[in-house]
């Protein structure tokens, strides 16, 4: 899997995911700097601490730390399969 199919997934897996019922559209920002965060992270619960700031920081409303992990192992998982693929 090349990066541009990596960010595709992931992009499709961030917009699924909805976290304030806005619809797929309203997180472009957002996205952008959780695909950054991807690439800095490692550990789940470190990626998932920086998806709640991000999203918190621009909406002004709080995501539960375990909604945030769960997003967080799934990104991962395609890092994985895209480094390993690669």
């Amino acid at each position: 899997m090349n990066t541009k199919e990596m960010n595709f997934k992931l992009i499709t897996l961030l917009q699924e995911w909805d976290p304030f019922n806005k619809g797929e559209d309203a997180y472009d920002a957002e996205i952008t700097d959780v695909l950054q965060a991807v690439s800095d992270f490692h550990h789940p619960s470190d990626l998932a601490k920086r998806i709640q700031v991000i999203y918190e920081s621009a909406f002004e409303q709080w995501i539960p730390l375990q909604e945030c992990i769960r997003i967080s192992y799934k990104l991962l998982a395609v890092k994985m399969e895209a480094l390993y693929i690669l």
